[in-house]
């Protein structure tokens, strides 16, 4: 019933005994984290980490310590527009090496507890746990992340993948929170479609124009009307999402990268569209180095631009044959670019090449 909120729980067979879970641990302001732990002096400032650390280039936010989002910085945001709304922040280069060797030190951790973990990236990974008591097991794994980096994170419980990761914005920072379809409907039925893990702000603005503004109202809504105006698969499957149905199984298989991508800001906005092209090759050139090291031909070959002063734009195209080839790669690379309208000055192109998902 859409007007008091009232939910059925879509539950799924059970596939594992009770005392199965599903964690999901989250490293708290992961990249800030590998940097005041590398500059112990920074602790309780507001550290801001992006680009070359230089707010007065064009770059972006890679991640904020809590000290520094209080401010309202964010991730994404432009350096220029961090520092003004936190002056007396410390702008620090983004290091990813030092990122990545942190991260394979917190998952050896995590794989020496029995549980199987799957890598979901540098900061985060899915846990399939038996334990009668998931919440000390959870600090159990909080414990062993802290002994062997010092970095804290958060642990989200659920007897699914989807719910464990929305319990984790409920921990953060450092706690355990545990959803499951007990306790679903009076924590999530009142709240709005983007607190769903699938649904973001457009999805959420384009539900409120058909009168659904809550996970319960969504879970309430007619497939066909969903349907409609989503697709056949899409908006059926929202409203699977607000009932908090998800995956239950972990898998151990190593964390392997979609995609690979490259891409520059630039300090002066380019305007010549030869410029802009030799950029797009140069971008593609290093991208064919990222795939040929990463043993897997391309599928796909993606361009970003982002206008002045902040319109960003994707084009993309499948190819025909999976390639490596680096000029097979720079020819596509080329070809998406000419899909865009190039008339307003660009200070920001991205090359990004896809892989085969199976």
């Amino acid at each position: 019933m859409r007007g008091g909120h009232i939910l059925e729980t879509v539950t799924t067979p059970p596939t594992a005994s009770f005392s199965d879970w599903v964690l999901h641990v989250d490293l708290d302001q992961f990249i800030a984290a590998v940097e005041i732990a590398r500059h112990p002096e920074l602790k309780g400032k507001p550290v801001v980490v992006g680009g070359q650390g230089d707010p007065t280039q064009r770059a972006v936010v890679a991640t904020a310590s809590y000290e520094a989002r209080e401010f309202g910085v964010h991730s994404g945001m432009p350096l220029r527009t961090a520092a003004k709304r936190c002056p007396e922040a410390v702008f620090l280069p983004s290091d990813p090496p030092a990122y990545e060797a942190v991260s394979e030190r917190v998952m050896a951790a995590l794989r020496e507890l029995p549980v199987v973990v799957e890598v979901m990236g540098w900061d985060e990974a899915f846990l399939g746990v038996s334990a009668d008591d998931p919440e000390s097991f959870a600090a159990e794994v909080q414990r062993a992340v802290r002994d062997e980096t010092g970095l804290s994170c958060s642990v989200g419980i659920g007897d699914n993948k989807a719910r464990a990761k929305i319990a984790t914005g409920f921990a953060k920072p450092a706690g355990i929170y545990r959803l499951t379809s007990e306790n679903w409907v009076p924590v999530m039925a009142h709240r709005p479609p983007d607190a769903l893990w699938g649904i973001g702000g457009r999805t959420t603005k384009k539900l409120a124009e058909l009168g659904i503004t809550t996970v319960g109202e969504l879970a309430a809504a007619d497939p066909e009307q969903l349907a409609a105006r989503f697709g056949p698969t899409m908006g059926p499957y929202f409203r699977i999402l607000a009932h908090g149905a998800g995956d239950r199984e972990v898998t151990a298989t190593p964390y392997v990268a979609r995609s690979r991508s490259r891409e520059t800001t630039f300090q002066e906005n380019l305007t010549d569209l030869a410029e802009i092209e030799r950029k797009v090759r140069e971008l593609a050139r290093r991208v064919a180095e990222d795939v040929l090291a990463e043993g897997r031909p391309a599928a796909r070959v993606g361009v970003k631009v982002r206008f002045a002063p902040f319109i960003t734009q994707t084009r993309s195209v499948t190819l025909e044959h999976r390639t490596s080839d680096a000029a097979e790669l720079e020819r596509a690379a080329l070809t998406v670019l000419n899909r865009f309208e190039l008339g307003r000055p660009v200070r920001l192109l991205g090359v990004r090449a896809d892989f085969d998902r199976a």
